[in-house]
């Protein structure tokens, strides 16, 4: 069972084979954070920053 620690709170994850795929989203159990696999060998997850546009298209 392939294993990865969380970039944001260091918990170590416990992921299914099927979980280790480039681009899969993942949630940390402990700190609520969504991650992202970057690497699938060796296995690397880093935090995803969602970004909220605040404008609007009609105000530029």
């Amino acid at each position: 069972m392939p294993r990865a620690t969380c970039p944001v709170c260091d918990a170590e994850l416990r992921l299914s084979q099927a979980e280790v795929v480039f681009g899969r989203r993942l949630t940390c159990p402990e700190c609520g954070a969504v991650l992202e696999v970057v690497e699938e060998d060796p296995l690397e997850l880093e935090e995803v920053f969602e970004f909220q546009d605040d404008f609007e298209e009609d105000e530029f």
